[in-house]
């Protein structure tokens, strides 16, 4: 079961670290709020799973048929994503007139935002948590035994690097890293900057909202304070660690970040010390 889990966290940090590539390596920004998009994605698809197929006192339910949860549960992430690449947008915006510190701060802020909200939002738990996710998945496994987190986490990592790897290989890739060598030259060779900066963004957030839905869902449990700073803090070193604009890199560095995280454990708050190290290094 142990080692499940760590497998797990490595397809969610898969995730997130490529997500965060495609705008800090390949556009050449600087996000530093990517746990906000996550924290979004957790939420939305906890209270979605929840609410059509485990039943809880505040959203009534279960809605649908337990049986139809293994059906169902691919659209019930993706909705997460979804909402939180709309969030994705709002960052987005701002972004056209701001680059480097500017954007930082703008994501740094968005992701106080977001946690800010859903702490002092009590119909969903509040500071308190939310929590009844295992139920979506014990339907799934009443109808065909099988560790389904574990597939679920698989399909969505796959499909995440198939997409980049699509995305930044494309025509519309190439005005992705266009931007980032220089951005006026870019809008001189009709790049149309804005929508490229508009989509990016809003996909590298969907796909964070995708690493939190399963986050949640493998956890059972959601706090916005697992959320903060400091998660955004491990995305960006795993980044930079595999090396920017790389996503062959970011996998790795995942991978390589995952266990070294299980291993330093044990050293409990020394482990926050080692990480920002790594990120310096």
């Amino acid at each position: 079961l142990y080692t499940l889990s760590v497998l797990m966290f490595m397809g969610v940090n898969i995730i997130l670290s490529t997500s965060l590539n495609l705008v800090n390596g390949y556009m050449g920004e600087f996000s530093c709020g990517h746990a906000g998009f996550m924290c979004v994605g957790a939420y939305v698809a906890s209270l979605l799973g929840v609410w059509l197929f485990g039943g809880s006192k505040v959203l009534g339910g279960p809605l649908l048929d337990p049986s139809l949860a293994v059906y169902v549960f691919p659209f019930i992430i993706v909705a997460g994503g979804l909402v939180a690449a709309l969030v994705g947008l709002l960052v987005a915006v701002p972004s056209y007139k701001t680059r480097g510190d500017y954007l930082a701060i703008i994501t740094i802020a968005a992701n106080y935002i977001v946690i800010s909200v859903i702490q002092n939002v009590d119909a969903i738990g509040g500071s308190r948590g939310f929590m009844g996710m295992k139920s979506v998945i014990t339907a799934m496994e009443e109808v065909v035994y099988l560790p389904w987190m574990l597939i679920w986490v698989f399909v969505f990592t796959v499909l995440t690097v198939w997409l980049l790897r699509r995305y930044v290989s494309s025509t519309f890739g190439k005005g992705v890293s266009a931007i980032s060598q220089d951005e006026i030259a870019a809008e001189i060779m009709s790049v149309n900057t804005n929508q490229i900066k508009t989509i990016t963004f809003m996909l590298s957030s969907g796909l964070a909202g995708i690493a939190g839905g399963l986050f949640a869902y493998i956890l059972g449990y959601v706090n916005p304070g697992s959320f903060g700073i400091l998660k955004s803090t491990e995305v960006l070193v795993m980044v930079y660690l595999g090396g920017m604009g790389s996503l062959s890199g970011s996998v790795l560095s995942a991978v390589l970040f995952t266990v070294l995280l299980e291993l330093l454990r044990p050293l409990q708050i020394i482990k926050w010390i080692v990480i920002p190290l790594l990120l310096i290094l």
